[in-house]
């Protein structure tokens, strides 16, 4: 397929490295897809900004990764370094952004596909301080319809596009769905932890509802006493969580595990009894399918992204209110036999998601769009 539309080199240019200290899902998603080019005989280049105190350019088992610039400067080298050829020659350019793009339409001839993880209007200002905030929703709100109006969109979840559609305006018919995958180490294995055990699994940004869920964690612990609960992640907002916490009196039950690496993460999958996110914006929700693969069902907002992530009453539970999240968790903590009839459907519910079928749907996008020029 790829060869027929006269793609063999493909470049893929992201904000941030999965080494970088802030690093998530988007981050992981990057390297997956670049890897499973890679695998199905592409060569691939990997632009990202720079990792603090790491080297300027690896090679990520055959993926050239070159990081330049920091949180505002990587936009420009990206662009500078594709228009100097220092990542060498490409007949395809896939540019995954979050609100602020590179611009690729201005500056990249060739097949070219941009994926949107998701829409960021109206939390710009849990992302960046005044008055960078309407910087930021202006430049996603008026900039990106303008000069993406007639690129080819790819985003991981039908209830993403339907909102890149209503938000910014894009049409339905550009946009190609290519959902996460699930890394093949996540499966079950080992025991449960003995105590009612919750985890979530985020970035410490407000946009990840952190400070919405430990209330909800707290009154919880009300009704379920012996309640234990990790968050996995680390990130600016951690003092401010910290502070909650102790308001909260749950620094006893309550653990910040921080960033832990790849096996610290899959074994707290497979302690926890219920997996939780609060989140208020996501483009699909990877840490909710990657405790389903372990077997852990999960309760997570009703929002675009996790209605994709999570099939509702079969994998876990979606909510749309505190106490609709409240009873949820502490009745999966306190109810084994429908515990484990979720976790029977987390498990085949996670089963369709693999990286070789993400790719290969990025692929087929930018292969179309390679033939919509010819045409």
């Amino acid at each position: 397929m790829a060869r027929r539309a006269g793609i063999t080199r493909v470049h893929l240019v992201a904000f941030r490295d999965r080494d970088h200290p802030e690093a998530g899902g988007s981050e992981e998603h990057a390297v997956q897809i670049a890897d499973h080019l890679r695998r199905s005989g592409l060569e691939v280049a990997h632009h990202t900004g720079a990792v603090p105190g790491g080297p300027r350019s690896v090679d990520r088992d055959g993926v050239q990764v070159m990081r330049r610039g920091g949180k505002l400067g990587v936009f420009a080298t990206t662009v500078v370094d594709e228009l100097a050829g220092r990542m060498g020659p490409r007949d395809g350019l896939i540019e995954i952004f979050h609100g602020v793009p590179f611009f690729a339409p201005l500056w990249a001839r060739g097949p070219r596909v941009a994926f949107i993880h998701h829409v960021h209007l109206g939390t710009w200002h849990h992302l960046v301080p005044k008055p960078a905030d309407r910087v930021g929703e202006l430049l996603e709100g008026r900039l990106v319809p303008l000069v993406y109006r007639n690129s080819t969109i790819v985003t991981a979840a039908e209830s993403a596009r339907d909102e890149i559609v209503s938000e910014l305006g894009l049409s339905a018919d550009r946009i190609h769905i290519a959902p996460h995958g699930i890394d093949p180490r996540y499966v079950p294995g080992g025991a449960r932890a003995d105590q009612p055990t919750v985890l979530a699994v985020a970035r410490m940004m407000p946009q990840k509802g952190l400070a919405d869920l430990l209330p909800i964690l707290a009154e919880v612990r009300s009704r379920v006493p012996d309640l234990q609960a990790v968050v996995v992640g680390d990130g600016p907002q951690r003092p401010e969580l910290e502070r909650q916490r102790s308001a909260l009196g749950a620094t006893e039950w309550l653990e910040f595990a921080g960033r832990v690496d790849d096996a610290e993460l899959v074994e707290h999958y497979r302690r926890a009894w219920v997996a939780v996110s609060a989140s208020h914006r996501e483009g699909f929700g990877l840490t909710l399918t990657e405790a389903a693969a372990c077997g852990t069902p999960v309760v997570a907002t009703r929002i675009p992204g996790h209605l994709d992530a999570v099939s509702d009453g079969h994998s876990g539970v979606l909510v749309d209110d505190h106490h609709t999240f409240v009873d949820a968790v502490e009745r999966l903590l306190v109810d084994h036999s429908w515990r484990d009839q979720l976790a029977t459907g987390a498990l085949e519910w996670s089963s369709r998601f693999r990286w070789e079928a993400s790719a290969a749907a990025v692929l087929a996008a930018l292969c179309d769009d390679a033939q919509r020029r010819r045409r």
